[in-house]
């Protein structure tokens, strides 16, 4: 009559996640991709180890989506220069190397991607410490009030 326990669990926790992305900065929404790929490469692995193909396939599936239309989508190769295309090619060889894990049955490999994207997240995550202690000084700027009264630019244009 009003579903089972593991559906509503699951409903409250793609709430939450739902919720989560929602409210995160663009520097959380990366932590979270990481997240993410992490947990996928260990499902695929415990996966492969007990010999469940199709989960095995689905798990690694998800984490080269989240790799490529995630992690590799949002790099700003115009303005990254060499960083970002180094990350371009990592997160490239992550992808091939977890396409030859599903193949070959390697779990050494999806240890190999685990241990990349873990100290790629770390580092994210350093970043994000440190660059949340000093803010731009245009954030750290007050912006002046507005008043109402006083003259204001056009903002007609003319033909």
């Amino acid at each position: 009559m009003f579903g089972t326990i593991p559906s509503g669990a699951n409903a409250y926790t793609k709430v939450a996640v739902e919720t989560g992305v929602t409210s995160a900065s663009p520097h959380k929404l990366i932590v979270m991709l990481f997240d993410g790929a992490l947990v996928a490469v260990s499902t695929a692995a415990t996966q492969m180890k007990a010999g469940n193909i199709s989960a095995k396939g689905e798990s690694i599936s998800k984490a080269i989506q989240i790799i490529e239309n995630g992690l590799r989508a949002s790099l700003e190769k115009n303005v990254g220069g060499g960083i970002a295309a180094n990350l371009d090619a990592l997160y490239e060889y992550m992808c091939n190397r977890l396409l030859t894990a599903n193949l070959k049955n390697q779990p050494e490999v999806l240890d190999e991607v685990h241990g990349l994207l873990k100290d790629l997240k770390e580092a994210w995550e350093a970043i994000g410490d440190s660059a949340a202690g000093r803010a731009p000084a245009a954030e750290m700027a007050a912006p002046l009030p507005r008043d109402p009264l006083a003259p204001q630019a056009s903002r007609l244009v003319k033909a």
